[in-house]
């Protein structure tokens, strides 16, 4: 055997031992462990059927001439963009999106919202961490890993425990299950924080930018969480503490005029700005949670944004005149790379 040859095959047997010894003492936990605690102890929010289905939502597909009858005068219009109107009747050909305002039906197209929810959380700390699946995405036997057709398929927004963690080539490796490991790009993980000492109501929420997940606290107390989708880098959601300061059941929003990524969206639900014209609302018009998507703003599914902005009300005070309501921490648990 040539000598480079040998040399080759030491090393190779080296690097091997020494990556059978990290994993070796890293092999997270026993099955009896696991089958103690086989699933996150948290309660799933039930979809809000109401809030829901309460609106007909259109996307419209193309630049628009809005009449102000079937058939009628035209009235005003609508440039193509990012463009969502919702539905008070249909004669014919021809749909009313608000009173006096009928546009071709053919230019709309249906828009389901998402049915995701996020869960309540119990009174007492959780044993274990836990995250949702972003992906579809089979568990590896063993951390760094590429998954076998045979092995566990995990569906996205799928809950699961975080037993140990595992850093390989600089990823972190999340075992959730008896030989079961998902890298972390693939899930996004609940992070409690401790309470900022800056924070001055009793009810307030932290907006985890990197894992994009949201939870809500009474006191020091985390009682619920969910997915969001935060700012794309264009439109960056900012960082710091802030107050809600007005708070809308239904809002227009719109943007971006006269350029490539113009939006009209109207009746935004349960909307709550607390930084500029940046807020937590529902978003009906994607089922994208989890990843960064928005022009700055926090969206949530419906369900979520309806149960935040009840659960938020007592903190905003109508009787009191420029009020602030729950504070809004956002921060990164980390930076994208």
């Amino acid at each position: 055997m040539k000598r480079w040859h040998r040399f080759a095959v030491l090393f190779a047997a080296i690097l091997l031992f020494a990556v059978a010894a990290v994993r070796a003492d890293d092999t997270g936990l026993s099955a009896a462990e696991i089958a103690a605690y086989p699933e996150p102890d948290v309660q799933q929010l039930l979809p809000n059927e109401v809030a829901l289905y309460d609106r007909v939502y259109k996307k419209v597909i193309a630049a628009v001439q809005i009449f102000d009858a079937p058939g009628g005068t035209v009235i005003g219009g609508l440039d193509a963009g990012f463009n969502f109107v919702t539905v008070h009747s249909v004669e014919g050909d021809w749909t009313m999106i608000n009173d006096g305002q009928w546009v071709q039906t053919l230019v709309l197209q249906d828009a389901a919202p998402s049915r995701f929810a996020g869960v309540v959380l119990p009174d007492e700390p959780l044993p274990y961490g836990f995250a949702w699946v972003m992906v579809h995405t089979r568990a590896s036997q063993t951390p760094g890993t590429e998954p076998l057709e045979t092995d566990p398929l995990y569906l996205r927004y799928q809950l699961v425990n975080i037993y140990d963690s595992v850093e390989v080539d600089g990823w972190r490796w999340y075992q959730v299950g008896v030989d079961q490991w998902i890298i972390q790009t693939q899930v996004a993980k609940y992070l409690p924080i401790e309470r900022p000492a800056e924070v001055d109501t009793e009810r307030w929420v932290s907006v985890d930018l990197y894992e994009q997940v949201l939870v809500a606290y009474e006191g020091t107390t985390p009682v619920f969480t969910t997915l969001v989708s935060s700012g794309l880098s264009e439109w960056p959601t900012n960082e710091g503490l802030f107050h809600v300061y007005v708070r809308y059941p239904r809002t227009i929003m719109s943007g971006a005029e006269g350029q490539p990524d113009f939006y009209y969206l109207e009746e935004v639900p349960w909307t709550m700005y607390f930084d500029g014209d940046i807020g937590l609302h529902g978003a009906y018009w994607h089922d994208g949670f989890g990843y960064r998507r928005s022009h700055g703003c926090v969206n949530m599914s419906i369900t979520d944004a309806a149960w935040l902005f009840e659960w938020a009300s007592p903190e905003f005070d109508f009787t009191v005149s420029n009020d602030t309501g729950a504070a809004v921490y956002v921060y990164s648990s980390g930076q994208y790379r």
